[in-house]
């Protein structure tokens, strides 16, 4: 019993570690505003590079950590020649990475390594199994930790699917404030590429650092404003670059009917945001009485439980 008991502790132990490892916790903004400032702090303190060949020893890495990490980016790089090789390309993936800041490699890797990880406890799960006199058969652990491996094995697609969703919709946000910059400038009696480069040099953050690069890349490369917005809008999988590629592309030479456009279009995406915005209040407001009606039916069985063992006992 005191050997089942222990076995059952080490187990519990190591799933609460690994879900603490899977879903750290999130900190609060007071502890990022001072993590932001004593990154600041370091860096004004910080004493002027050395030499390349001189290192931080503060910020050194273990070896064991570096030769993990070299083996995660082999494990990555081989993956991606595998699906390449196959003809695989990904594209709902790499849309998301590239919009998260996110390499295929990583990605890929971290798919294989968390189902192995999983397969891991196998020997564990049939070990406590024979603990508690439950049979010696590796047949229910191996079934449970495949469970378990499957998940893990979507797990890294759930969660880049939705972070790369909340990115998304913030940079639809810049794109609407972008376009209304944009008509402003050409109000202001600018060109199209220099409204759209002017524009860009407006706002901070990383959506719209994102268009300014890629304005600095057309003039660069010698091609058009809009042929690199719709570029990004592939790469990122942003409808509305696109569209405003498209849109610039007909109508470039026209000032006003630009500035039209424009506006027409940067108005119609804050009305679709904002019935987003309250399409998702009422169902969070639908979701909470839900919870309140379960809550009071709850109460109503626990009120009128007493009364009903007492009439069927009599």
């Amino acid at each position: 019993m005191n050997a089942a008991m222990i076995a059952g502790a080490v187990v519990g132990l190591g799933v609460y570690v690994l879900v603490r490892a899977l879903f750290p916790p999130r900190p609060g903004l007071a502890a990022r505003m001072a993590a932001l400032d004593a990154a600041r702090r370091r860096d004004l303190a910080e004493p002027p590079a050395g030499p390349p060949g001189a290192g931080t020893p503060g910020r050194a890495s273990s070896p064991a950590m570096e030769r993990v990490g070299v083996l995660r980016a082999r494990l990555g790089r081989e993956l991606a020649r595998f699906c390449e090789s196959r003809g695989w390309k990904l594209r709902s993936v790499r849309a998301d990475l590239a919009i998260t800041g996110r390499s295929l490699e990583a990605f890929l890797a971290t798919k294989v390594l968390l189902p192995a990880a999983a397969l891991l406890f196998v020997p564990l799960i049939a070990a406590y199994f024979a603990l508690l006199g439950l049979g010696s058969s590796v047949a229910v652990p191996v079934w449970i930790c495949v469970l378990f491996a499957a998940v893990f094995f979507f797990f890294p697609d759930m969660q880049l699917r939705q972070e790369a969703q909340a990115r998304r919709q913030d940079f639809r946000h810049v794109v609407g404030a972008f376009l209304d910059l944009v008509s402003m400038n050409l109000a202001g009696g600018r060109g199209v590429p220099e409204a759209l480069m002017t524009a860009s040099n407006v706002g901070e953050g990383w959506a719209m650092h994102r268009i300014r690069d890629a304005l600095a890349n057309a003039r660069i490369t010698g091609q058009t404003p809009w042929q690199s917005l719709g570029r990004l809008g592939e790469e990122l999988d942003i409808a509305e670059l696109r569209d405003l590629a498209g849109a610039l592309a007909l109508v470039a030479d026209d000032g006003a009917q630009v500035r039209k456009s424009l506006a027409a279009r940067a108005a119609s995406m804050r009305s679709r945001e904002l019935s987003e915005l309250e399409g998702r209040a009422g169902e969070r407001s639908q979701s909470m009485l839900v919870a309140q009606l379960f809550l009071c039916a709850g109460f109503l069985i626990f009120l009128a439980y007493p009364a009903l063992m007492r009439v069927l006992a009599s």
